[in-house]
């Protein structure tokens, strides 16, 4: 179901404006992007669709960051997926702990567009 330049991201975001301006800059470059706004939502979405890329949040209700990498490294069918994790933790031993977990990025909130786009491209492309 991916477009061939771009992907299918699945963005897990509690926070309502972070959630829309992040989904808004990967809709404009031509992303396909599936929204979960908590830890349950996100294990749903991952156990009935096929992504190219996942974007976290750590800090969430019902299922946490960490959870969501630990679930996804965990299975054989989603364990090539990317992560990149967003958050405003920017406490040196969370960030450690989910690349421990399997993530491959991770940016401080607020982001940046163009940082996103470029860490996003990169992952997705590697992962091709």
């Amino acid at each position: 179901m991916s477009n061939a330049t771009t992907g299918t991201v699945l963005l897990i975001e509690d926070d309502e404006i972070m959630l829309k301006v992040t989904e808004r800059i990967l809709l404009k470059e031509g992303f396909t992007v599936l929204a979960a706004r908590n830890g349950k939502e996100a294990i749903q979405k991952l156990e009935s669709e096929k992504y190219d890329l996942v974007i976290t949040d750590l800090m969430m209700p019902y299922a946490n960051g960490f959870e969501i990498i630990s679930k996804l490294k965990s299975k054989e069918a989603s364990r090539h997926i990317p992560i990149i994790v967003i958050s405003s933790v920017g406490n040196e031993d969370s960030i450690m702990e989910g690349f421990r977990l399997g993530a491959d990025d991770f940016l401080k909130k607020p982001i940046m567009a163009g940082e996103l786009m470029i860490r996003v491209r990169r992952l997705i492309a590697g992962n091709k």
